[in-house]
């Protein structure tokens, strides 16, 4: 088993999203994502599919996921919502010096038009006040239909200011 390069995006000037396409098979597809950086505070970074049938963004309430968050402070957190019109990937970061993220998704039926399409969700970063924080979990998207890639926005807008995002295919 291995992986295959789909594409890529590396943020080198702000951008206010990043679409990685290429998904055209029921092979298990990965998102790796590092040192990804808002130009704005306090956003929640999203993920939301692109539709196979006419690559446009699915902003419809069918997103439904939960996660724990990990955080060296040593609390958690128990985040969890159904009905949404995106996945959070994870909480609360910004612009402060040295605020980041690093992730790695797992797209499972994500090409399949008869199922419903699963994520798992593994990510770190560091958070303004210097707390390093982990995000696990996982989702389902309510609706079964072909998704032909992925989109990333931060919630209520907002810049990505550096960032590099690749999807490779298991095989």
């Amino acid at each position: 088993m291995g992986l295959a390069q789909i594409s890529t995006a590396t943020v080198s000037t702000a951008v206010a999203s990043i679409s990685l396409t290429g998904i055209d098979s029921d092979d298990v597809y990965m998102v790796f994502m590092n040192n990804v950086v808002s130009a704005a505070d306090d956003k929640n970074l999203q993920m939301q599919y692109i539709k196979a049938s006419d690559s446009s963004t699915d902003s419809t309430s069918n997103y439904d996921y939960a996660t724990k968050g990990m955080l060296s402070s040593g609390s958690y957190q128990n985040n969890n919502n159904t009905n949404e019109s995106q996945y959070i990937i994870q909480y609360a970061r910004g612009n402060a010096t040295g605020e980041q993220d690093n992730n790695i998704l797992s797209l499972f039926n994500t090409f399949l038009s008869s199922e419903f399409s699963y994520i798992t969700i593994e990510g770190s970063g560091l958070n303004a006040s210097g707390v390093n924080a982990s995000e696990r979990g996982g989702g389902m998207h309510t609706v079964a239909q072909s998704n032909s890639g992925v989109i990333f926005t931060w919630e209520s807008g907002g810049n990505f200011t550096s960032g590099t995002f690749t999807l490779y295919k298991v095989v």
